[in-house]
């Protein structure tokens, strides 16, 4: 199967309406680890509503799917999520409705039997004001969709990495019901569920979703960079490497370099590398 540019150009969503309360905020925290420790009074206002709840900036990428790689006439059992960025473009509020908007902003094509590299993007804009809150890029390789004679290339360049011990690593074992407690924001593909379904997928098990990866990367840096300023946060960016299971033990590295925070997630026990080419850019609001 290939796709077609003409398809692709064509592929764009306007003013798709969504809304979130309080309560997805918190179980959003809740679901990439936030308040594990009740006791933990830094991390209590993100799952507490107490005297000012706070949101975890990641949470942005659950709040407007608008379905956009549907539209493309990609082979959807052949997508593999390779990327996700995240620009923030003021703090994310505690509850809103949004309108969002969704494009194909980049393809690549790395030939017939290699696949296809596709950057959607999607701007979500505050309903109130009109303003927009936050743009988030996902590439995607379409692994069944190369040789349609598009632009060559391989999607955006990752970002490095240091070549020096880290200045901070986050150690953070995930809850063995984590993929069922996460698939409650957004995602309720059944790999993330169902072992039979995991494993005519080739895993021994639901594999946790790698947006709860994302999320736990994002509560590290929030800790080791922002002492849980969130709304210094003006990016968040990774690349995704390799599944975690409920369960293991995430440890994030982290350089901090200036105004930009960069990062890389793995599992010892495993030897793996989950999430690669980490990069988050704080500001000082």
């Amino acid at each position: 199967m290939t796709i077609d540019m003409k398809v692709l150009e064509a592929a764009r969503i306007h003013d798709m309406k969504f809304s979130y309360t309080e309560r997805d905020a918190m179980l959003y925290a809740l679901s990439v680890g936030m308040g594990a420790d009740p006791l933990d009074v830094a991390e209590l206002p993100f799952v507490y509503e107490g005297e000012a709840l706070r949101t975890v900036p990641t949470m942005a990428v659950v709040l407007a799917s608008t379905g956009i790689i549907r539209k493309t006439g990609a082979d959807f059992t052949k997508i593999l999520h390779a990327e996700q960025r995240l620009v923030l473009h003021r703090p994310l509020p505690v509850n809103g409705e949004l309108l969002a908007d969704s494009r194909v902003a980049e393809v690549y094509d790395k030939g017939a039997g290699k696949g296809a590299v596709l950057v959607l993007e999607t701007t979500a804009r505050s309903a109130k004001d009109d303003q927009p809150l936050f743009t988030f890029l996902m590439t995607v390789l379409a692994r069944g969709d190369g040789g349609f004679g598009g632009p060559l290339g391989s999607g955006p360049a990752p970002h490095a990495i240091p070549d020096r011990p880290p200045d901070a690593s986050e150690v953070y074992r995930t809850r063995t019901d984590a993929a069922l407690l996460y698939r409650l924001n957004a995602d309720r593909n059944p790999l993330h569920a169902d072992p039979a379904v995991a494993a005519r997928a080739g895993f021994d098990r639901p594999i946790l979703h790698g947006l709860a990866t994302y999320g736990i990367a994002c509560r590290a840096v929030l800790k080791a960079a922002c002492d849980y300023d969130s709304a210094r946060m003006q990016s968040f960016d990774a690349r995704f490497s390799a599944p975690v299971y409920p369960g293991d033990e995430v440890v994030t590295d982290i350089w901090i370099e200036g105004a930009s925070v960069l990062f890389r997630a793995c599992v010892p026990a495993r030897d793996a590398v989950v999430l690669n080419n980490g990069r988050c850019v704080l500001g000082d609001r």
